[in-house]
C-alpha cells in the first residue's frame, strides 16, 4: 500500500510539473518574440494582449477542473487545479509588470493611478488582479489549515469574480470585435451553470458537502 501511494504521489507531482512547464511555453515565446522584434508594429500592446489572454485561458482552465469531475467523473484534473491557478497568477503579474515597467515607462504612481481610474477596462482589469493576489497567497495547504477549510473555501470563491472581471476587461479592451471575448464569457457562464446545477442537485438530495 505504501509503495502504491508513493507511486501515485510521484505521478501526481510529475503531472503538476508537466502542466506547469507547458503553461510557461507561451510566456517564453512572447518574451523571445518581444526581444527579437517578432510582435509586429506595436510590440508592447501585443505583449500585453497576449499575456492577458493567457491569464484568462489558464484561469478558466483552473475553473474547468471541478466541472470535469462533476460531468465526467474525472478526478485527475483536481490535482493540477492549483498549478493552473498559480500559472494564471504568474501571467497576470507579467501582464501588470509590462504595463507598469514598459507601457508606462518611466512609471510614476500619480500617472498610473490616473490611468487606472480614467480607462474603465484598466480599472476592471486591475480589480481582477487585486482579487487574485490573496488567492495566490493562500493557495498552500498550510494556509488552508490556518484559515480553516470553510473560510478558505469562501475566500477562493472570489476566483469567479476575478474571472468575470477578466472577461469584462477583455470585452472593454477590444471594443468592436466581441466574438472572441464572448466565447470566453460563454465558457465561464457554462462552468458556473454546471456548478450551480450540481449544488442544487446535492441540496435536493440532502448532501451538505460543498462542491470542491
Amino acid at each position: 500500500m505504501a509503495a502504491a501511494e508513493k507511486e501515485a504521489g510521484g505521478k501526481s507531482r510529475l503531472l503538476k510539473r508537466g502542466v506547469g512547464l507547458l503553461a510557461m511555453i507561451p510566456a517564453g515565446v512572447i518574451v523571445f518574440r518581444f526581444f527579437t522584434d517578432g510582435l509586429g508594429a506595436n510590440p508592447i500592446a501585443t505583449a500585453l494582449n497576449q499575456l492577458g489572454l493567457w491569464t484568462l485561458i489558464l484561469l478558466l482552465a483552473s475553473l474547468t477542473c471541478t466541472p470535469l469531475k462533476i460531468v465526467l467523473g474525472w478526478k485527475w484534473p483536481l490535482k493540477v487545479r492549483k498549478m493552473l491557478g498559480l500559472c494564471a497568477f504568474f501571467y497576470v503579474c507579467l501582464h501588470f509588470a509590462v504595463y507598469i515597467g514598459v507601457d508606462q515607462f518611466p512609471p510614476t504612481v500619480d500617472e498610473i493611478y490616473k490611468d487606472i481610474l480614467k480607462r474603465k477596462f484598466i480599472t476592471v482589469g486591475f480589480f481582477a488582479f487585486l482579487l487574485l493576489i490573496p488567492l495566490a497567497i493562500t493557495s498552500s495547504s498550510k494556509m488552508v489549515k490556518r484559515l480553516g477549510f470553510t473560510r478558505w473555501k469562501r475566500l477562493h470563491r472570489l476566483v469567479y469574480v476575478a474571472a468575470a472581471a477578466g472577461v469584462v476587461h477583455f470585452i472593454w479592451r477590444v471594443k468592436a470585435d466581441l466574438f472572441e471575448p464572448l466565447i470566453y464569457a460563454g465558457v465561464l457562464a457554462l462552468l458556473l451553470a454546471i456548478r450551480l446545477v450540481a449544488h442544487l442537485r446535492d441540496r435536493r438530495a440532502g448532501v451538505a458537502k460543498p462542491v470542491s
